[in-house]
């Protein structure tokens, strides 16, 4: 076994120019994240000087299997913590031969969003707190919880510490240090308030570059929970009953909001975000009904309200953004598993650019 980990550990560039390249993309479910490694000349820092690739979309659900082959566009680039060196993770989306963008590639309509002089003179700033729960691996409950039973009802569990209250701690450690040797702007970690839940920050990160950042920092996750024989869940309400979901709260503000006088736009940026609900709901997660039921810090999925330091409505302002007249404000709707690049670009576009009639 030491000898794997010598295999596993060792330095390519004390021996060799050529560098390993993993690229990324999302399959067909919207939430699988896939990827593969190749091998290139020397290190690289531009993602417009890799090569695209292709893979098989009729093994991702992505393309018929008579004309199977969908084409990765390398999107963004990150520092490899597995592999460590000048080696790298590579952020993708996906096309046809033809270069179309495939049907499950939301990041090229959020490019277009982000590209847009409007909302790209904004310089619109996201910071999401991205929870998720952490499941034993055999029987798929959560970790720290008896098998077959429960733990004592919630309230000693978030931001806890002992090993009666805090469950993957070296999980959730490992993620962040790895995040960070990657060059994700991550930004803080958390126990949620149920046990085996924990949360991650995202951000700030302007306009595209947080789906980028949140999408990779989910791979990370997934490659780490892998290695420690747990299994990773985004399910945004991974227990029924008196048990809190899970969310990817969106903090989000504009130039505009951050300047002087930012109140005002932010209140009228709510405004136009009630007026569209129905619209964000649908895109905001598979599931989260099971969420937003009114209880467990959140606002009923049918109802929109916004408070300063609610976290039962449906927006969250906060006291000092209150208190400055300008800052930010947090959307609690979005669930788990929602898309960040969809999320993101949404909430800019009926800020920004809708005009309500």
């Amino acid at each position: 076994m030491a000898l794997l980990t010598d295999l596993l550990n060792l330095n390519l560039s004390d021996h060799t120019d050529k560098i390993i390249a993993e690229y990324i993309w999302i399959g067909g479910s919207g939430m699988d994240i896939r990827s593969k490694a190749r091998t290139l000349p020397g290190p690289v820092t531009d993602p417009s000087k890799l090569p695209k690739w292709n893979y098989d979309g009729s093994s991702t659900g992505q393309a018929p299997g008579e004309d199977s082959e969908v084409i990765l566009y390398p999107q963004a680039i990150f520092k490899d913590p597995f592999r460590r060196g000048n080696n790298i993770l590579v952020m993708c989306d996906c096309y046809t031969p033809a270069g179309d963008p495939i049907p499950t590639n939301k990041r090229y309509n959020a490019a277009k969003i982000f590209s847009h002089p409007d909302v790209a003179a904004e310089v619109p700033w996201y910071g999401i707190e991205q929870e998720y729960t952490l499941l034993q691996k055999d029987v798929k409950w959560p970790l720290g919880w008896p098998l077959g039973g429960y733990p004592g009802p919630q309230g000693p569990y978030y931001c806890s510490a002992g090993a009666d209250k805090s469950f993957g701690r070296d999980i959730v450690d490992s993620h962040y240090k790895a995040c960070l040797y990657a060059g994700i702007n991550i930004s803080g970690i958390n126990g949620e308030v149920m046990p085996g839940q924990w949360e991650f920050q995202v951000g700030p990160a302007v306009g595209i570059s947080a789906g980028d950042e949140l999408w990779v920092a989910r791979y990370i996750l997934e490659r780490i929970t892998e290695i420690a024989g747990v299994v990773l869940s985004f399910d945004p309400k991974p227990i029924e009953g008196d048990w809190n979901g899970a969310g990817a709260h969106t903090n989000y503000s504009t130039k505009s909001m951050r300047d002087d006088g930012g109140y005002e736009v932010i209140k009228k940026a709510i405004e136009k975000l009630g007026l569209r609900h129905k619209e964000h709901i649908a895109a905001y997660g598979e599931g989260n009904e099971r969420r937003l039921t009114g209880r467990h810090e959140t606002a009923d999925i049918n109802t929109f309200l916004w408070g300063v330091a609610n976290r039962g409505a449906s927006i969250r302002v906060g006291r000092d953004t209150e208190k400055n007249g300008k800052g930010y404000f947090e959307d609690r709707r979005p669930a788990s598993n929602m898309d960040p690049y969809v999320v993101t670009s949404m909430i800019a576009e009926t800020t920004i650019l809708w005009k309500p009639t």
